[in-house]
């Protein structure tokens, strides 16, 4: 594995030092269960693996602009209910871009916008996507919010995935 950059740790010393690190990353973590709390210690830089057919409801932790990074990939294309990513307050919101594509037509592209008051993106299995392999990607970029860009398969008559419905 390469050096990927250094390291700039300081203590009770006079001088900083930096030390040499190396690029890690977590293994992905499955969601089975029908909710789950993000949190920036434990799901930073993680894969979220949603594995549940009546899905799986994530709440992010509060946008504060610390650059974790989480990535949602769809094992398991949803059959009841909706696997559901929303913020955790009224004051966040998830903005950036979802591309998509018709199944079974790759050459039926949707690209789908967020609007300035979106907080959730809901995957229904079928118009919104969530089918397996469908893949996001939401970071904290700023406080109060998250970028958002990924790429969904849809079928029958394909809607945007973002609302606002966190209160």
């Amino acid at each position: 594995m390469a050096d990927t950059g250094y390291m700039l740790i300081e203590g009770a010393g006079n001088e900083p030092s930096q030390k040499r690190v190396r690029n890690f990353s977590m293994r992905p973590y499955l969601a089975q269960a029908a909710t789950l709390t993000l949190t920036e210690l434990d799901y930073s830089d993680r894969t979220i693996v949603l594995d549940r057919a009546a899905g799986v409801t994530v709440t992010l932790p509060r946008a504060i602009g610390s650059g974790a990074r989480w990535r949602f990939f769809v094992k398991t294309t949803v059959t009841s209910n909706n696997d559901i990513i929303q913020v955790a307050n009224a004051d966040d919101v998830i903005q950036g871009v979802i591309q998509s594509s018709l199944a079974g037509t790759p050459t039926t592209n949707n690209g789908w916008a967020s609007a300035s008051t979106s907080d959730t993106i809901t995957l229904n299995g079928t118009t919104k996507g969530g089918i397996l392999g469908d893949n996001i990607e939401i970071e904290d970029i700023a406080p109060g919010m998250f970028r958002v860009w990924g790429q969904l398969t849809q079928s029958g008559s394909a809607a945007t995935p973002f609302s606002a419905a966190v209160s």
